[in-house]
């Protein structure tokens, strides 16, 4: 009896684990035999037919994974609760910096839930404004977006602006007429990654050639070519200005200078280092190069005569203005206007006699003025710890217009006199939430090889430090991308359920320079993880949380560090969101237009590079035996950015191969992309799932109903 009684128990206990391990019955993903040599290393890829995203079995697959996933949100009591407080939160009036082109004032306003902001137009800037193009028009449900860098006529007749539609990077270029209003017949496809540069009665722009049947959104984008579209005439038309047969992987933009009298091509192979080429367009004169190699960056920032002013980290890690002679454009003639300094140069505009230059020392802004000879003269005083976005000025006036945020801050735009050396409030915005209940700290952790990191924490006034507050952790580190605070609505919604948190300016951006950034690229990407591990374990050893609590979340680039993370040091974690990441980095560059992160990440054709890739990969270093956090993979099935094959294959490989308790789920959103152009509506709807899900997973049972 005691023998069959034992053996009951047993039965029991391997019945309740079996239950408790099929507790999510996550689709059935087929396997096929997909085997690639790296080296002499043989490399699995069992859910390769997962890359052919718009397959009839792909979409069946993106069906199923999405009902579980729902299904499991909806019974969440807490999640309804979030999104009314989200779209409470998010109905406030926001308004973008004005900018002036020609005798015209033109500025961005949303009224509240409209899914896209809308462009107004002014002829003065107390005048009342007039809707230019409102893009809420073009679709019912948001999801055809506009690009807002538009691109005005000299004449100021005409404004040329690009669409996307679903959020896929593909843009569209039309064309309207300013005071009528009227919409013109030109229309350009397969736009991609382009400015727009008018001269005289038409502009310049950047095109693929068209993708064949079924590539749109996973094929390799190559063979850019810059063109010239003469208004009122068919895109079929269009001359090609500028081309380079012999490289096929690169992009290529073009700018014209505000007197119409030369043109720039910027022509990359990656995401950072540029080379610049020049041509007079008053004469045939070929276009000349100005510099050579990748190495680094330059921008034109504005034009006197036949002086181009150039910021760049030419020698200069951080950064610096240069002016450079057209008749003298030897690299020996380049002129320093301001010089490089211990803190990065981010930006810089003429205003009037003067320059206005953006900068930022320990991840926060800091405006300086200087006279046009580079001499500084004072800083604008900023209200608090915050980022400067869109700032705008003309070198034939006085005004700036420049948007200030902090992490409780809203955007905020300011009008700056630079003869009055005043600066005022323009626009104020006004939303429930009192940011004066919140602080935010700076603090400096030490990483794994004794490098100090700096990191933001948010949280409210009087906060106790105890371990038991949940704290979200957000990082990316990578492609030269600074972290500056800034102001997400759907955080608001954290910080008031006396939330934290906490935002590291880990290696891999760009927050003190170009080294900065090296050290966390190619072989160096282990820095990136360890500095964000070491950020948690920061806020586990200090207090503020403690891995039951603890949530982290990381977008494309950011995507790549938490999928790598949680297979380093899943203990650290109860939450993770790993969002449009990179996560197959021994694929990820046979993409659309992946390859141009080789730069960035190495590539797994060279021996060297390939074992490191292979150590971090997310896709290839998930283990069965270890407990992970509850993950909500987040991506878009119009993303041709990083594919959503990288997360297909990841979550399929995460479902099948982890053997515990926490929800392994994937939420894709569909008819969108990486994330530009999102609609309102989806962001709502997205954070009040995510924050659902962490709550949820955290043993969070009640949240803020204010």
């Amino acid at each position: 009896m005691k023998r069959f009684l034992l053996f009951v128990v047993i039965l029991l206990s391997i019945l309740t684990v079996t239950c408790t391990n099929q507790k999510f019955d996550y689709p059935k993903t087929k396997t096929v035999d997909q085997v690639d040599s790296y080296f002499g290393v043989e490399v699995e890829d069992s859910y390769r037919w997962l890359e052919n995203d718009r397959s009839a079995e792909t979409e069946e697959w993106v069906v199923a994974q999405n009902k579980i996933t729902f299904d499991y949100l909806a019974q969440i009591p807490i999640r309804d609760q979030f999104k009314t407080r989200l779209e409470n939160l998010w109905n406030f009036e926001t308004v973008k910096s004005p900018f002036k082109k020609g005798d015209k004032y033109f500025f961005y306003k949303n009224s509240g839930l409209q899914n896209q902001n809308v462009l107004y137009v002014q002829n003065s800037i107390n005048e009342e404004a007039k809707v230019l193009i409102d893009p809420n028009n073009l679709s019912e449900d948001g999801t055809i977006a506009m690009d807002e860098e538009v691109s005005i006529s000299k004449d100021g007749k005409y404004i040329a602006y690009q669409i996307s539609r679903g959020g896929s990077d593909w843009h569209e270029i039309y064309v309207k007429e300013i005071e009528s209003g009227k919409d013109l017949e030109d229309h350009i496809e397969w736009v991609k990654f382009s400015e727009i540069a008018w001269y005289k009665n038409g502009f310049f722009y950047s095109k693929y050639p068209a993708p064949g049947e079924n590539d749109e959104l996973s094929g390799v984008n190559e063979f850019q070519k810059i063109y010239y579209h003469k208004i009122g005439t068919s895109a079929s038309n269009d001359e090609v200005v500028f081309e380079n047969k012999e490289f096929p992987l690169r992009n290529y933009t073009a700018e014209v200078s505000g007197d119409e009298k030369y043109i720039f091509i910027n022509e990359t192979e990656s995401t950072s280092g540029n080379n610049l080429y020049v041509r007079n367009l008053k004469s045939k004169d070929e276009f000349t190069k100005l510099t050579t190699g990748f190495n680094f960056d330059y921008k034109v920032v504005d034009q006197i005569g036949d002086n181009f002013i150039v910021l760049t980290n030419f020698h200069a890690p951080r950064y610096k203005l240069v002016r450079i002679n057209v008749n003298t454009l030897n690299v020996g003639n380049w002129v320093d206007v301001i010089p490089d300094k211990n803190y990065v140069l981010k930006k810089c505009v003429l205003a009037g006699d003067k320059i206005i230059a953006s900068y930022m020392k320990d991840a926060q802004s800091k405006l300086e003025v200087y006279t046009s000879k580079g001499d500084y003269l004072y800083d604008i005083e900023l209200p608090a710890i915050g980022s400067v976005k869109d700032l705008h000025a003309s070198s034939t006036s006085n005004e700036v217009f420049f948007t200030f945020k902090s992490f409780t801050i809203a955007p905020t735009v300011y009008k700056y006199d630079t003869k009055k050396n005043v600066s005022e409030i323009f626009f104020k915005p006004e939303l429930n939430f009192d940011a004066s209940e919140y602080e935010t700290k700076q603090v400096f952790y030490e990483s794994k090889d004794g490098i100090k990191i700096p990191m933001f924490i948010v949280h409210k006034k009087g906060l106790k430090l105890d371990g038991n507050n949940p704290t979200l952790l957000y990082g990316y580190g990578g492609f030269n991308v600074s972290l500056l605070p800034s102001f997400k609505v759907e955080r608001l919604v954290w910080l008031e359920n006396n939330g934290v948190f906490a935002m590291p300016n880990i290696r891999g951006g760009g927050e003190y320079g170009e080294n900065w950034h090296k050290a966390g690229t190619r072989l160096n990407k282990q820095n990136v993880f360890d500095d964000f591990i070491a950020a948690s374990e920061y806020l586990i050893n200090e207090s503020y949380t403690s891995p039951d609590k603890l949530a982290i979340r990381g977008g494309s680039n950011g995507g790549l560090l938490i999928g790598a993370v949680i297979n380093q040091r899943p203990d650290l974690f109860s939450v993770a969101f790993p969002e449009v990441g990179v996560l197959d980095m021994l694929r990820y560059q046979n993409f659309t237009i992946g390859w141009a992160w080789v730069n960035e990440y190495g590539s797994s054709d060279d021996s060297v590079q390939f074992e490191n890739l292979y150590n971090y990969s997310p896709l290839h270093n998930i283990q069965g035996n270890v407990d992970y956090p509850a993950v909500m993979v987040v991506t878009a099935d119009h993303d041709d950015r990083v594919v959503p094959a990288h997360s297909f294959k990841y979550i399929a490989t995460l479902q099948n191969t982890y053997k515990g308790n926490n929800p392994v789920m994937i939420r894709i959103q569909t008819n969108a992309g990486h994330s530009a152009g999102k609609p309102v509506s989806m962001k709502i709807n997205e954070a009040a799932d995510k924050w659902a899900f962490a709550f949820h997973n955290m043993g969070i049972k009640t949240v803020n109903k204010d």
